[in-house]
């Protein structure tokens, strides 16, 4: 197969100790606020990996749907493969991109359901056909033909005409409390910033900087 150039040099910017913030939480927020500046797509899309108890992984792209002093959320089916996965081994990690600002961050942690109330909340807030579709598609289930899904939804949609459509009961948030976080900014010569965020004894956050 003929090659083609595929290197790109990294000049954006650069990434010291000096200059972020000595909590990682608050230097996520700092860099998704200058994501979310630049107009970029799907500012929010990440790459969740899980893993089995036996060590078999798995990784697929969902959305951040919120941060704090917590950790960082989002909603799934607690029946889909993740959840299974995140059920036996409740460890998980988090990588956003944003190609054009020439960054990436790496979130790794345990992982733990939110409350019922976040999830009852966060459910309400969604679009009509958003809510349909979470009790309409069995996540992971394998179905016959795209016609099931397309039934059920038509089912559904008579079903709660008008009224308030209630949370599935297998359907829910997640949080992923972090034990490490690393911002990764490109620089020339493949020598990138990696600045890793290791939570101490006490809550605290020791900085090291890694090689690339």
């Amino acid at each position: 197969m003929a090659q083609t150039p595929m290197r790109q040099e990294y000049t954006r910017d650069t990434l010291s100790e000096s200059a972020v913030h000595g909590d990682p939480i608050t230097q996520f927020r700092i860099w998704f606020d200058e994501v979310l500046e630049a107009g970029i797509l799907e500012p929010n899309a990440m790459v969740l990996a899980t893993a089995t108890p036996q060590g078999r992984t798995s990784a697929r792209v969902v959305l951040l749907k919120g941060f704090d002093d917590r950790g960082f959320t989002f909603f799934t089916s607690y029946d889909s493969r993740k959840g299974r996965e995140l059920a036996g081994n409740p460890f998980a990690a988090l990588v956003f991109f944003w190609a054009s600002l020439e960054r990436q961050v790496r979130v790794e942690g345990r992982v733990e359901r939110v409350s019922e109330t976040e999830s009852d909340a966060y459910f309400a807030s969604r679009p009509r056909g958003a809510r349909l579709g979470a009790w309409a598609s069995r996540q992971s289930e394998v179905v016959p033909d795209r016609g099931v899904l397309e039934d059920r939804l038509l089912e559904l949609a008579r079903r709660y005409p008008d009224g308030e459509i209630p949370r599935p009961p297998l359907w829910g948030g997640y949080r992923v409390i972090p034990d490490a976080i690393e911002f990764w900014q490109g620089r020339p010569n493949r020598l990138h910033d990696r600045l890793l965020y290791r939570r101490q004894e006490g809550g605290s956050w020791r900085i090291e900087r890694l090689s690339p």
